[in-house]
């Protein structure tokens, strides 16, 4: 009975070690099982013919070994043949040819073998560890997730998250003017799982646009609720950011409920970034209107579009120029990253003097058709007088609308 209980305590430990390690007790099971049968391999030359049954409600396990009953004196391999004197001391009733099975305790076999086993074990939940790290956190990919901070050094930073799993945040994935302590509890999201030596780190950033993403999902409802989608961000973290919405229901602003009132909802966001400016767009499938909006606070006069390329050339007053540009060419560069247009801008220095902003003509012209019109990226009157009819076909104008347009604005330019 000693050695039983002994068993019992050498499994329970075990137990205790899985649940440390957050294994399941089925894949523990099966875990033991296996580290036993390559200890009895190692000692034995085979497992095939043990029987380890594992008791999970007990917390212990039983082998047995399965002899073939032979005569006495004639035991050729006594790992898997008895004699017949020995085997009636298992079962008395046992003839030649019938095979027992015979109990074994495996503390029978010392110190060294159990020793073996241990490390067995250990290797291999170490092993399940490292996969169950793996697998989890390549679910979670771009997710958003917290822990709290545990070490830091000078390239990167150690975070511990609620099920005490080791996150990393490597320098590069802070944000410029990010600065915290131990024990701050830090948000980001799974950038990325690094396994290169079988030691996997999972690696979490603040710089990487899901973050932006996730932050605005979690501040606003409506994007929660599938109500208004994040169709484009781009991101120069610690700076600058430009975020493209759309809403499935044309009585949600999509702008507006992103923001929030007074600002209320993008205030947390932009606290979190480190003060990074966030401009909000309106999204939209028209190439050129959407670099319009991504140029923003700059007035666009006219764009020119190379489907091909990618490409775009925007015309704009002088004074224009320096906002479209932005400090440190950071709205440029921002508004090519979310439209995935190479912007080039220009200086429509020729028409300064005498182009005309469509809106000064709001007195003579439909509010909605002048609208359209900069929808399709004429925002001026002589850019209107030189589109090519193809463009303004987009606009679909009846054509005594258009020749009223034409006429207005001709007459603008008439000595």
């Amino acid at each position: 009975m000693a050695k039983k209980a002994e068993t019992v305590n050498m499994v329970d430990q075990f137990v205790e070690f899985r649940e440390l390690k957050n294994i399941d007790k089925t894949t523990l099971i099966s875990v033991l099982e296996e580290s036993f049968r390559n200890v009895l391999e190692k000692m034995f030359g085979t497992d095939q013919n043990f029987d380890v049954i594992m008791n999970p409600d007990k917390g212990d396990c039983e082998i047995y070994q399965n002899l073939t009953v032979v005569e006495d004196g004639k035991v050729e391999n006594p790992v898997t043949e008895v004699g017949l004197t020995d085997a009636r001391e298992i079962d008395p009733e046992c003839e030649i040819g019938e095979e027992i099975a015979k109990r074994i305790f495996f503390e029978d076999f010392g110190r060294r073998a159990i020793l073996t086993l241990r490390q067995t074990l250990q290797s291999k939940i170490l092993d399940l560890q490292k996969n169950a790290i793996v697998s989890k956190f390549q679910k979670l990919e771009g997710e958003l997730v917290s822990g709290e901070v545990h070490q830091i050094w000078k390239k990167e930073m150690l975070l511990v998250d609620d099920e005490q799993n080791d996150l990393i945040m490597p320098k590069e994935e802070q944000i410029p003017g990010d600065f915290f302590h131990k024990g701050d509890v830090v948000r980001g999201v799974i950038r990325r799982i690094d396994n290169p030596t079988g030691n996997p780190k999972v690696i979490v950033s603040r710089t990487d646009e899901r973050f932006l993403r996730n932050l605005f999902n979690q501040e606003v409802p409506e994007i929660q609720d599938g109500l208004i989608t994040i169709k484009a961000v781009a991101r120069i973290p610690g700076k600058r950011a430009k975020v493209a919405v759309e809403s499935y229901d044309d009585r949600i602003d999509p702008v507006g409920a992103c923001v929030g009132v007074k600002g209320s909802r993008i205030a947390g966001i932009v606290h979190e970034l480190r003060n990074e400016n966030i401009d909000v767009i309106n999204y939209t499938n028209n190439p050129s209107l959407f670099i319009q909006r991504a140029l923003s606070p700059a007035k666009v006069s006219s764009i020119r579009l190379n489907e091909e390329t990618r490409k775009a050339e925007v015309f704009l007053h002088p004074e224009e120029v320096a906002l479209a540009i932005g400090k440190d060419g950071l709205n440029i560069r921002l508004a090519s990253m979310l439209t995935g247009y190479t912007i080039d801008v220009y200086r429509d220095i020729a028409e300064t003097e005498e182009d005309i902003y469509l809106d000064e003509f709001r007195d003579e012209i439909d509010d909605w058709v002048i609208e359209t019109l900069k929808d399709l990226g004429l925002g001026t009157a002589k850019a209107v007088l030189n589109a090519s009819p193809e463009l303004l076909k987009q606009a679909d104008f009846e054509d005594e609308t258009l020749a009223h347009v034409m006429e207005v604005l001709s007459a603008e330019f008439e000595d």
